[in-house]
């Protein structure tokens, strides 16, 4: 019996095995480079994971190897990036998942704008923006309004996202879009004024539980950097009951039966607004904190759910534990990560804080305007998500992240490429850092490389 997870968000692997230890089934990982998860895989006993080196980029070299997996029983497929290749080989293999039509659902922005419209669940449909046609701003204004959001159908992680709030920032967003590689298609919806949050659901038969809420503070308009999270947030009790009920309604709108997801939405003067739907649990240390503050092991839902079994998450008592905190480490200046100054400075500060690295030394780091440009993460906790938020962003300010400028030679216009993890931020963290060679908590093996796909 085996459980294959294809390629994983950064953070979350170590609580992910010792799930699968704990329900009998072990647990093998497909991975481009095993180096991007060292950070979790060499806190994990000898074989806890049995780590497979492939081209995950390759559909088939992955269908090879899950045909080749002894008695698997399930997949689990939880980054943006390998979300619908997941859905594919789930339903090739009959293995238990969500269809994998309402995964690719959810991975279009614009569709599931469309769809919670017609649910009677947002103010707006969205509108497609042609970015070759020079009438396009006069009909964006017209159909959606000012001020509004353009952005990528399919992005992750801040990218590609636009605030305009007259028409000259609206011509200015096209002509700067026409020049970028996106993902999906570009389309613009409102904008929705209110603080952020991300919910934490779980669905199981069409039934939604809220395990928590999480806050989502960002850098100041117009861009929109995440920079500090903390869970749970603590709504009143008839205010978070009417939260899980109209998430509900929004999950099932978009045909969505079961498996974690991560819902963001905005808090307006006319009720919460989705701003996207990512059909998996939340990145970077939304998962950690998850496991501490509810008091259990969330991540054997996520197996549970990939076995076909109604997780036991969905009617457990929750001990409950510590609030959780974390802010985002980004350089002042782009450049060559270097390293970071005044980790020895954490021990002596109140909340237990604690570095995850994502960057690895000489890493580029070109962009800061959104998520791909932290190299770790200050985490803290508290009795309140409130005290762990002070803590978490007291011991950042104690951190520096050093980066040299770029050489002739390192200006290689890479984008900062996604790895394993997706260099995508919070949703999907890139690899940790200093990961050399191969971890010890992982039994690696490697399979044929392909052209990719």
């Amino acid at each position: 019996m085996t459980v294959v997870c294809l390629e994983s968000l950064t953070f979350g692997l170590g609580h992910l095995s010792r799930a699968a230890a704990r329900l009998g089934e072990p647990l093998r990982l497909l991975t481009r480079d095993p180096a991007y998860y060292a950070y979790e895989l060499e806190r994990l006993p000898a074989g806890a994971v049995d780590v497979v080196e492939t081209e995950t980029f390759d559909t088939e070299l992955v269908a090879e190897q899950l045909g080749r997996t002894p008695d698997l029983r399930g997949l689990i497929s939880s980054t943006d990036t390998w979300m619908l290749v997941g859905a594919e080989l789930t339903a090739r293999f009959g293995l238990p998942g969500l269809a994998p039509a309402v995964l690719r659902l959810t991975r279009d922005k614009a569709a599931v704008r469309d769809r919670l419209f017609e649910a009677g669940l947002t103010r707006a449909r969205a509108a497609e923006a042609d970015r070759g046609d020079p009438a396009t701003a006069a009909l964006l204004v017209k159909t959606v309004g000012l001020p509004a959001i353009l952005k990528d159908t399919a992005g992750t992680g801040s990218q590609n996202v636009w605030l305009v709030r007259d028409e000259r920032e609206l011509d200015a967003a096209l002509a700067e879009a026409a020049g970028r590689q996106l993902k999906g298609r570009l389309f613009a919806e409102p904008y929705f004024s209110g603080p952020v949050y991300s919910a934490e659901t779980l669905t199981w038969a069409g039934r939604t539980r809220l395990l928590g809420v999480s806050s989502r503070l960002m850098s100041p308009e117009p861009h929109f950097r995440e920079e500090i999270t903390a869970f749970p947030v603590a709504f009143p009790q008839p205010r978070r009951d009417a939260l899980e009920q109209w998430l509900d309604r929004v999950l099932a709108a978009v045909g969505y039966t079961d498996r974690f997801a991560h819902v963001e939405f905005a808090l307006t003067t006319a009720g919460p607004e989705v701003v996207e739907i990512n059909p998996r649990i939340g990145g970077a240390l939304v998962g950690e904190g998850l496991c501490r503050a509810l008091g259990v092991n969330v991540y054997e839902a996520m197996v549970e759910a990939a076995l076909g079994s109604r997780p036991g998450l969905m009617d457990a008592v929750l001990p409950g534990g510590p609030a959780s905190a974390f802010v985002l480490g980004y350089p002042e200046e782009p450049g060559v990560f270097t390293g970071v100054d005044g980790l020895d400075r954490l021990p002596d500060m109140p909340g237990s804080p604690a570095w995850y690295p994502v960057k690895r030394t000489g890493d580029p780091v070109e962009h800061l305007g959104d998520s791909r440009g932290y190299a770790g993460i200050v985490y803290a906790e508290a009795e309140t998500a409130e005290l762990a938020t002070h803590c978490a962003v007291a011991a950042a300010n104690a951190v520096r992240v050093r980066t040299e400028p770029f050489r002739a030679a390192d200006a290689t216009g890479s984008g900062d490429a996604a790895g394993p993890g997706d260099a995508a931020g919070p949703a999907d963290a890139a690899g940790p850092a200093d990961a050399a060679g191969t971890a010890v908590g992982a039994t690696v093996s490697r399979a044929g490389q392909g052209s990719g796909g």
